[in-house]
C-alpha cells in the first residue's frame, strides 16, 4: 500500500528517465565496473553510468537498440560495452556480488545454503535462434529457468529451447551455480522437477537434496505454496521490464544478459535504499 512514507522512498522524480541510476544507486554499480585501460589504446571518453543508465532504459521501456534516445551514447557505443559484459561474464560477476551484499544487509550468510528453482516458458519473435515448444504450457518459444535464494534473489539463470523438460534444464542450471555457490546444496522445487531423471543427474554434481512442494488437491483455489511463491515473485519482479515480456533476442546468451541486467536494476535500487 502507497504511503507518503513509501512514495518517498521508491519515487523516481528528478530523474532524466525513471530507469536511471541515483547518485548512491551508481555508486553501488561503479565500484564493480571495470577501470580504463591506462598506457594502451584510445582512452575512453564514455562515461559507463551512460551506458548502464543505457542499458537500464532498454531493459525497462523494452526499446530497440536503433530506437535508443539521443540523450544516451549512440547505441552502437552501448553494444561496444553490452557484449563484452556478456560474454567475459561481467554481468554475472556483479549479480553475485550483489546478491552477496543484499544478504548480508539482511543480517544473512553472504552464500545461501537453500533455493527455489522454477522456469517460465516465453515466446519468442521472428528473430533467430534456438527455440521449441512447450507442450505443457502450449507456447513456442524458449524457456528461462531460474534459481533464487529463499529470499527471492537471483542467485542464477540459463535460457534454453521450451522443448526441454524442466528436470533436464535444472541439472544444467544447477551444475553453473556449484562453484559460485559451493553451500547451496538444498532446492525447493514443484512437481515437474521429481522423479530419478533429475536425481542421477545431480549425482554427479555433488550431494543436493531436492524438496518438491506440491499442491494439495483436496484444496480448491489459490493456494500459497511454501517456498514456491518466492520464486514466482521474482519471476514478476523480472517481467516488470518490458525488454523481458518476450523474447527478442537473437542468441540465449543475450536473453540471459537481459535477466541478469533487471536483476542488477533491483538489486541496487535495494542496496541504495538501505
Amino acid at each position: 500500500m502507497w504511503t507518503e512514507i513509501t512514495r518517498q522512498k521508491y519515487g523516481r522524480e528528478g530523474l532524466r528517465y525513471a530507469s536511471d541510476t541515483t547518485d548512491a544507486e551508481w555508486e553501488v554499480i561503479e565500484a564493480l565496473l571495470p577501470p580504463a585501460k591506462k598506457g594502451r589504446g584510445r582512452p575512453r571518453t564514455t562515461l559507463l553510468r551512460s551506458v548502464v543508465d543505457a542499458l537500464f532504459y532498454m531493459a525497462q521501456s523494452g526499446c530497440q537498440w536503433r530506437m535508443l534516445p539521443k540523450q544516451f551514447p549512440p547505441y552502437t557505443t552501448v553494444q561496444r560495452y553490452f557484449y563484452p559484459w556478456r560474454d567475459n561474464g561481467l554481468l554475472r560477476q556483479i549479480n553475485h556480488v550483489l546478491v552477496m551484499q543484499v544478504r548480508e544487509q539482511e543480517g544473512r550468510e553472504a552464500s545461501p545454503t537453500a533455493g527455489v528453482i522454477d522456469s517460465q516458458s516465453v515466446k519468442t519473435t521472428e528473430a533467430a535462434g534456438p527455440r521449441g515448444f512447450d507442450a505443457g504450457k502450449k507456447v513456442k518459444g524458449r524457456k528461462r529457468h531460474i534459481l533464487t535464494d529463499t529470499t527471492g534473489l537471483l542467485v542464477g539463470a540459463i535460457v534454453h529451447e521450451a522443448s526441454i523438460q524442466d528436470r533436464d534444464g535444472a541439472a544444467i542450471l544447477l551444475a553453473s551455480v556449484r562453484h559460485s555457490h559451493p553451500w547451496l546444496r538444498h532446492v525447493f522445487a514443484d512437481g515437474g522437477y521429481a522423479g530419478e531423471k533429475l536425481a542421477a543427474a545431480l549425482t554427479r554434481l555433488g550431494q543436493w537434496t531436492i524438496e518438491i512442494v506440491r499442491r494439495l488437491e483436496a484444496t480448491g483455489g489459490f493456494q500459497l505454496l511454501k517456498r514456491r511463491w518466492v520464486v514466482e515473485r521474482t519471476l514478476a519482479w523480472l517481467n516488470r521490464n518490458r525488454r523481458l515480456a518476450k523474447d527478442f533476442e537473437a542468441s540465449v546468451e543475450s536473453a540471459v544478459a537481459w535477466l541478469l541486467i533487471a536483476s542488477v536494476k533491483l538489486l541496487s535500487r535495494r542496496l541504495a535504499r538501505a
